[in-house]
């Protein structure tokens, strides 16, 4: 029976096992040798002769054996936070981040959903336990997104690249701009899997705004994945604040960029004749042209709520392309977007547009806001000025006599 009781420390507790005598440090590590041996790994029970980071060495090379053994997920997890109670007081050096870049490894390929959720909770152990300061937490932060994205668990280790940025820039020195950038890419591509798409559009702008205009041209496979993503997301309609990044525009004269300005600004029309010209480019990047139809459509008919305060059913579908009988049903499901509010007279045939979200906010659109604010700014001052009047303004006060009759 082995006990590693001591491995089941919160995060807090953990770091004290700092002052631990090498005896117990000695005890621990040849029983770690002791159950490896006793589930199948290969290691000997007697004490590396070159100290305690060899001795890590050799039982973090072969602790993976648990994961085919019979033990159950309490034995394994505790296991795994007696290496990591271990780990910790090793000297801060390369060797110890060897360590943990390697430890890290052999959880990140856990076999199975419950022994990654195992190894996740593992992780988040050794990376609070680790100091603030040590830049090798983000290898544990990157290994921690790794884990949560196999077993569905990402939003238990990611909230917001603000939050992320916060917990990694207290390593001296913070990451580098090309981990952040790794980090960022295993991000989009971990949060597309889960299926949490507006955050991995967040993640994908925030990774193509770390390129200047000098390395731009480095982000070509990363500007590409953006637009696809974008373009294949049912819930992504305004595009046109990709077009500013440096890595976008440095695709400018390519059929990706032509593509994606047509999802910016044109019409139904402009994407059928670009599909009919590049139906095998549309195919290559593994998008469903139904589907960018029905996009398009809605894209349409925002463009024609912007311009007109009033269409009729003949006009929508003429101008989206659509079957007489279908017209009422697309309207239902746009207004469902609530991109577009608008109220439907089936009897009169029309649709009454009363809100509408513009698909590019440029020079116009920023004067018009101002227009607006301006005229709201001139009501208030007139208004005030009333009730300022009102408030000045002289009290009359009436006297009656009364006359005794």
């Amino acid at each position: 029976m082995y006990d590693f009781s001591g491995s089941q420390a919160s995060p807090g507790s953990l770091l004290g096992i700092q002052t631990v005598t090498n005896i117990d440090l000695r005890a621990q590590v040849e029983e770690l040798r002791a159950y490896l041996k006793d589930v199948g790994a290969e290691i000997s029970l007697e004490r590396s002769p070159k100290g305690l980071e060899d001795d890590l060495h050799k039982i973090i090379g072969v602790c993976d054996a648990c994961f085919a053994s019979e033990a159950t997920e309490g034995e394994i997890e505790a296991l795994l936070n007696s290496i990591v109670s271990v780990l910790i007081v090793v000297p801060v050096g390369e060797k110890t981040e060897s360590l943990i870049l390697a430890f890290c490894e052999k959880l990140a390929k856990a076999p199975s959903n419950k022994l990654g959720h195992v190894c996740l909770k593992v992780l988040k152990l050794l990376f609070h336990a680790l100091p603030e300061n040590l830049g090798v937490r983000y290898h544990v932060y990157y290994t921690m997104v790794q884990v949560s994205g196999q077993i569905g668990q990402i939003q238990t280790v990611y909230q917001s690249v603000e939050k992320m940025r916060t917990t990694l820039n207290t390593a001296q020195p913070p990451p580098s701009t090309e981990q952040m950038q790794q980090l960022l890419r295993l991000l989009h591509q971990t949060l597309l899997a889960n299926k949490i798409s507006d955050e991995a559009s967040k993640v994908m702008i925030e990774l193509l705004g770390t390129y200047t205009t000098e390395n731009a041209s480095q982000a070509r496979e990363d500007a590409h994945r953006c637009i696809i993503a974008s373009l294949a997301d049912p819930n992504t309609y305004i595009m046109d604040h990709l077009l500013t990044l440096k890595p976008v525009k440095f695709l400018e004269g390519e059929l990706i960029h032509d593509l994606l300005t047509i999802f910016v600004a044109e019409k139904l029309p402009g994407y059928v004749h670009f599909y009919n010209n590049h139906k095998e480019f549309i195919s290559s990047l593994g998008l469903d042209h139904d589907a960018n139809v029905r996009k398009m459509r809605l894209l349409t008919f925002m463009q024609l709520a912007e311009n007109s305060s009033e269409m009729t059913f003949d006009q929508i579908e003429q101008e989206l392309q659509l079957p007489a009988n279908e017209v009422e049903s697309f309207i239902i499901e746009a207004l469902k977007t609530r991109l577009v509010s608008a109220r439907m007279d089936q009897h009169m045939r029309k649709v009454n547009i009363t809100n509408v979200q513009h698909r590019t906010f440029g020079r116009t659109q920023w004067q018009v806001l101002h227009d607006i604010l301006t005229s709201w700014r001139g009501n208030l001052t007139s208004v005030k000025e009333s009730m300022q009047a009102i408030v000045n303004a002289p009290v009359t006060t009436t006297t009656t006599t009364a006359v005794a009759a």
